[in-house]
């Protein structure tokens, strides 16, 4: 199969599943995947040359293997083509695979599916817990942005193949020419280093308001252990490195974003009680904008679960409920919840 039949195929399957995108609609990234293996098998059938693996390692890249055709399925219900994707490592790329693109279902707006290359589509590298890539598709809107491969000179398929160490001197060095003056946070060039994703940095004391309480949402969102006893070590670190690694953002007391008395008790009211639950009381409907908006790849990232958007709350009260210890999180927040959530 030459590459054109197979781009041949993808604008089929394409077709056929936004048609279905707009009649139906899909309403989570595991069963939009699981479509596209469908769809693509079903075009495929007098193709015996390879056989589509319906369970696959969750780790595995690219997402479907088609003899040395992959493709990397990205989804979202936001009206965006942007999506955070797969790690820089790629330590269980299927190497049989020769040329990647990407299938992305997006279900904001007009509901689409598009395809796309993906070297060209990678623009940016963004960490979590671990460096990743982030990809995106031309919007009729803008014009295509430039591939990060093309602007760091170096083809994809060359890159992929080098160890980590090298890797990250193409990031760094590309890191620095994209921000000459900016004052930059990586871990220096070490043999033992795991990864460096080079970030601008910001204070999180000096984010506007609404940044904070953004940003608060979302990371007591993806770390339901700050409920813990006062007591209990570490219960902030995910938050840092949240902060940190995806948004560049330094906050001297994380602590405090939760059970300082201007958060918890903006009204100095004198009524005491669990601070950390009075916070999380009063960012209750920037956490529910934050479940429906947020990638799921940071959910199976830091739940180690994918988790449909009108679920993430109800999950979320679940954990916390594990977590906390003198007391009963889902006996007092997102009351007016409902279930399903």
């Amino acid at each position: 199969m030459t590459r054109k039949e197979f781009e041949t195929i993808l604008d089929t399957c394409c077709d056929i599943l936004t048609k279905e995108a707009r009649a139906v609609g899909f309403t989570a990234s595991s069963q939009f995947e699981n479509r596209v293996r469908e769809a693509l098998d079903s075009l495929t059938q007098d193709d015996r040359s390879f056989t589509i693996d319906f369970a696959p390692h969750p780790q595995v890249f690219p997402d479907i293997a088609m003899g040395e055709y992959g493709v990397e399925v990205k989804f979202t219900l936001n009206d965006t083509w942007r999506s955070v994707a797969n790690s820089v490592l790629e330590t269980q790329r299927t190497e049989a695979v020769k040329h990647v693109y990407i299938i992305f279902g997006k279900m904001g707006g007009t509901p689409e599916v598009r395809w796309g290359d993906y070297e060209q589509s990678v623009i940016h590298v963004r960490t979590s817990h671990v460096p990743r890539f982030e990809v995106e598709l031309p919007s009729e809107k803008a014009e295509a942005k430039q591939s990060l491969f093309t602007e760091m000179g170096i083809r994809y398929d060359d890159f992929r193949k080098l160890d980590m160490q090298e890797k990250m001197r193409h990031i760094r060095a590309h890191a620095r020419k994209i921000h000459p003056d900016g004052r930059l946070w990586w871990i220096e060039e070490k043999e033992e280093d795991e990864h460096t994703v080079p970030i601008q940095a910001r204070l999180y004391t000096n984010l506007t308001a609404d940044e904070r309480i953004r940003l608060r949402a979302e990371a007591a969102l993806l770390c339901p252990k700050i409920v813990k006893s006062g007591r209990a070590r570490g219960k902030y670190d995910d938050i840092v490195l949240y902060l940190l690694t995806y948004y560049g953002v330094v906050c001297h007391q994380v602590r405090d974003l939760f059970s300082a008395g201007s958060v918890a008790n903006p009204h100095n009211d004198n009524e005491g009680g669990n601070y950390i639950e009075r916070a999380l009381k009063l960012i209750e409907r920037e956490m529910r904008g934050a479940a429906l908006r947020m990638d799921d790849t940071l959910f199976v990232e830091y739940w180690g679960e994918s988790v449909p958007p009108d679920k993430r709350i109800s999950r979320w009260l679940e954990k916390a409920d594990e977590f906390a210890n003198d007391w009963k999180p889902s006996k007092s927040l997102f009351l007016d919840r409902q279930v399903p959530d």
